[in-house]
């Protein structure tokens, strides 16, 4: 929402009138609330506190969250909550489309309860963009850049056309055309405003993205964060966020890197360290003289990582640093004026060296950058950091572990499987920690210049020694924008990427989400035949189980000059320092630190080859760049002309049984329980997500459509299709459900016992009208904010989930949907509480059901429990007491006279 200057105003006593240039801009000076506490306040907290005084209207902010921010102190303690308005909303098309979708379905929807559907519009500024479509069909070849675009808009046409027609049909909606880039680099790159200028007022600039790594755009300053695409729907349509006061842990980082560090090992030890402490639900502001020393790419790849550390933001204040990459990446000198000058004047702007601007925090946490050492992370979680001296043996152990987050389960006499197989008419072999995907992807690193530079320059120097990647090594290059290109190419580095397989196949998120695209056959065959375990490594940010390829038992997080030394190792069982990375023709040995390069030679080609000029020409032609997107045609109605022939858009039918009226909340009676799951079930194993199973019920669904196996395309992409997505809820082959035996999208039918799918079980309880719920353990929905791991369950006709955690996206989504978070009090879980899930439950609701309320469960063998529902805030019940946070919006805009 823009300033509200213009109106009476609660705090008329902070409006000021700042002049930077020749222009006068009015803003609120927080200077005027004439408080000592504002100026020991964490950085990230002061941008809040702005937001509520600019927004302070006395019906959705007051006073009082002034207040309560100022006395932070006391405050964070206490769970008290405030709303907060964001200045920006930003999507991906992933969670883009089912957002278009829910609002031209709340266009329907309006329309029908005798509405003015015209009126669902963003009200704040909502920026898209298409970089999640992608996958890795071509790669080792000059055209499989061309040729994966091609598909991609074979592919996802009607998507595409789908969103063309929204970019057009509503108002204050901007979408990046596909082949632009990742949204997170596009968003620190060329959206990013770091301060508005609206109709003469200046506010910092703020935003929630559908995607949890929005928290990257922290690095320039910006406070962002990741919420589910439901709560962000509802900030785009002008409601505030209401959250709980958080905790803010003061991050400070001394010393300087170790030269043969990167950025990434930075972030990798980082994650781990904060994994540790614990995090989950509180800011992270990182200070100290050492992030002087740290470019806002460093800072980035840092906040990017925030989801897997835990934390709600990894916020870095703006300083004179941020000032110089506006100007790098081709700001105008009047926009960073301002920004400046209005910094300054409201005590926003930092200087990492005096540490008399140090705030007061929660809590202190150091890091000696000397102390980082290069790093990988896995095999199955993003925070299991391996100092890449320990690799080989941490690997080994893993293969002997018992099944789980660090461990296989290999017999010891099956270890050293040696698998040969014929690829292009000659014969190599495969065994356990053999690299079959290798690639430099996702917005995390391929953002930051001196790592890819890097990455460049270790395969110039492989390239001269004589080396080269096996060339079923999957691999590929999949930047984030098209700047990366031109300073590969002006560096000349590129070349060498391209002889040892990294040419560019694509500009999107690629392999890190999974779109890494089917395996060499012969390669795929010889995996499943010997029960391999073979190995993926990323310079992504998320590698759980299932994530990047299903036949990738173990996936590696590394940084782009680690992807090509393992990819030119063939390998992650070996020891660099002891074992040579390969050998010359005439057969000697070469070492990794041979072909390492310095920073030195690292920063020297950044300063000549990242300049202003680049992203200039980038950015200048974002919109009109994309021939394929320019030609697309599509309708011009205010209402969207649903086709019923469609498998890829189809109206959700969340709306469909609702009506003005608010209904009472209802105990959840005789539910049986679809799943009982344990610790750690994320997004990835419950939303839809990769390619789509032939043996699956989305598979049997589109094929009964008539459409080939090759048709299926990804459930990323049928995001738009209620059908398919419902069919893909809890579809991962890697889910663990405590009713089966062994992994994978089963469960049992209680009473019967049959075993089956998940969603055909969902599917004969709907039909027996027996209620739903889920059982489960810690972090319940950790990893990327997904709307339709909510939306799934719902249409899957789950009521409720007991878990012992949540993760807090999540847990806010599932209230989007109407869906009940209830929590075991302290000490109880499933087991302890003798839970099988094969009983029947009664979720007793108190008639004074709120916020915190306790609320009892009553099992039908006459055993009964307390539980808490997790509704946070008074808002949060009001979103569910509708049935959901869009239902409230359909409500109050369709009964709305104005």
């Amino acid at each position: 929402m823009t300033s509200t200057m213009e109106n009476d105003h609660a705090f008329e006593k902070c409006k000021s009138t700042l002049k930077s240039g020749e222009t006068d801009y009015s803003y609120f000076d927080l200077s005027k609330l004439e408080d000592q506490r504002y100026g020991q306040l964490p950085f990230s907290i002061r941008v809040l506190l702005e937001s509520v005084v600019r927004n302070c209207d006395g019906f959705q902010v007051h006073q009082k969250d002034v207040e309560t921010l100022l006395n932070w102190k006391e405050t964070q303690h206490n769970g008290v909550e405030f709303p907060f308005r964001p200045a920006r909303t930003l999507l991906q098309d992933f969670t883009g489309v089912p957002a278009v979708t829910d609002f031209a379905a709340m266009r329907d929807a309006v329309n029908r309860l005798g509405g003015d559907p015209s009126k669902i519009n963003p009200l704040t500024p909502a920026d898209m963009v298409i970089d999640h479509s992608i996958q890795v069909d071509h790669f080792r070849s000059e055209d499989a850049l061309m040729k994966n675009q091609e598909l991609e808009f074979s592919r996802n046409k009607e998507r595409f056309q789908f969103l063309k027609w929204g970019s057009q049909a509503f108002k204050n909606l901007q979408i990046i055309p596909p082949g632009s880039g990742i949204v997170h680099q596009v968003n620190l790159e060329y959206l990013a405003r770091v301060v508005f200028s609206e109709k003469g007022a200046l506010y910092p600039d703020s935003l929630v993205g559908t995607d949890s790594h929005t928290t990257m755009i922290n690095g320039l300053g910006i406070l962002g964060w990741g919420v589910g695409g439901i709560e962000a729907e509802a900030v785009m349509l002008g409601q505030v966020i209401s959250m709980v006061v958080p905790k803010v842990i003061g991050y400070k980082i001394t010393g300087t890197m170790n030269p043969i560090a990167t950025s990434t090992d930075v972030v990798l030890t980082i994650t781990k360290h904060l994994r540790q402490i614990g995090v989950v639900g509180k800011f992270v502001e990182f200070f100290g003289a050492g992030v002087a020393s740290l470019s806002i790419a460093d800072r980035a790849t840092i906040s990017n990582m925030c989801p897997e550390y835990g934390a709600t933001v990894g916020f870095f204040p703006v300083d004179k640093m941020s000032l110089e990459y506006l100007r790098q990446s081709g700001r105008t000198e009047e926009h960073i004026k301002y920004i400046e000058d209005y910094m300054k004047a409201n005590n926003l702007f930092r200087d990492y060296t005096n540490p008399e601007q140090d705030p007061v925090f929660t809590e202190i946490v150091e890091l000696d950058l000397g102390s980082v050492v290069p790093s990988c992370s896995g095999p199955k979680r993003p925070h299991d950091r391996v100092p890449v001296s320990e690799m080989k043996t941490d690997f080994r152990s893993c293969l002997l572990n018992k099944v789980g987050f660090k461990g296989f389960g290999i017999v010891e006499e099956k270890t050293e499987t040696i698998a040969p197989f014929i690829y292009e008419g000659k014969e190599y072999t495969l065994k356990h920690g053999s690299v079959v995907i290798s690639s430099i992807t996702s917005c995390t690193n391929t953002s930051n210049p001196s790592v890819m530079l890097g990455a460049g320059l270790l395969a110039k120097k492989a390239i001269e020694s004589g080396l080269t990647t096996l060339p079923y090594i999957k691999t590929s290059v999949s930047p984030g924008s098209g700047v990366v290109t031109y300073y590969l190419k002006e560096s000349g580095v590129d070349k060498y990427l391209e002889q040892l397989g990294f040419g560019i196949v694509g500009y999107g998120c690629m392999t890190c989400i999974g779109n890494s695209g089917p395996l060499p056959e012969a390669v795929a065959e010889v995996i499943e035949k010997n029960d391999l375990v073979v190995c993926g490594v990323l310079s992504g940010n998320r590698n759980f189980e299932g994530r990047i390829h299903p036949l990738t038992r173990a996936n590696y997080l590394a940084s782009p000059l680690l992807v090509i030394a393992y990819a030119l190792a063939g390998t992650v069982d070996i020891d660099f320092e002891k074992e040579p990375i390969g050998r010359t023709e005439e057969g000697k040995e070469v070492f990794l630190r041979d072909i390492w390069p310095s920073r030195q030679e690292i920063q020297e080609m950044e300063r000549k080859t990242v300049i202003p000029a680049l992203f200039q020409e980038v950015y200048s032609k974002i919109q009109t760049g994309n021939p394929a997107w320019n030609n697309l045609e599509t309708s011009a109605s205010l209402l969207y002309p649903w086709e019923s022939s469609s498998t890829y858009i189809q109206p959700p039918p969340f709306f469909n049984e609702m009506t003005l009226v608010v209904p009472e909340v209802e105990s959840i009676a005789n539910a049986a329980v679809l799943l009982n799951v344990g610790d750690s079930v994320t997004t990835d194993h419950i939303s839809p997500a990769g390619m789509i199973s032939r043996t699956s019920p989305a598979a049997r669904y589109l094929g009964g459509l008539g459409l080939t196996p090759r048709e299926f395309n990804s459930y990323g992409s049928r995001r738009g299709n209620y059908n398919v997505m419902a069919r893909g809820t809890f579809a991962n082959i890697r889910l663990v459900n405590k009713f089966m035996n062994k992994p994978g999208p089963k469960t049992k039918h209680w009473p019967s016992g049959d075993e089956m799918d998940i969603f055909d079980a969902a599917e004969r309880y709907i039909k027996e009208k027996r209620s739903l719920i889920i059982l489960a353990g810690k972090e319940y929905g950790c990893g990327s904010s997904r709307d339709w791991a909510a939306k799934g369950p719902w249409m899957q006709g789950i009521k409720a989930v007991i878990a012992e955690s949540y993760e807090r996206i999540h847990r806010s989504n599932l209230i989007g949907m109407g869906i009940a978070p209830l929590q075991y009090l302290s000490g109880d879980t499933t087991e302890s509480l003798g839970l099988t899930g094969k009983e029947s439950f009664t979720i007793e609701y108190p008639e004074n059901l709120g916020a915190g309320s306790m609320v009892t469960v009553k099992v039908d063998d006459g055993r009964s429990f307390q539980v808490k529902a997790r509704f946070d805030t008074d808002l949060e019940f009001v979103y569910y007491k509708n049935g959901g946070i869009l239902n409230y919006m359909i409500r109050k805009i369709a009964s709305s006279a104005e």
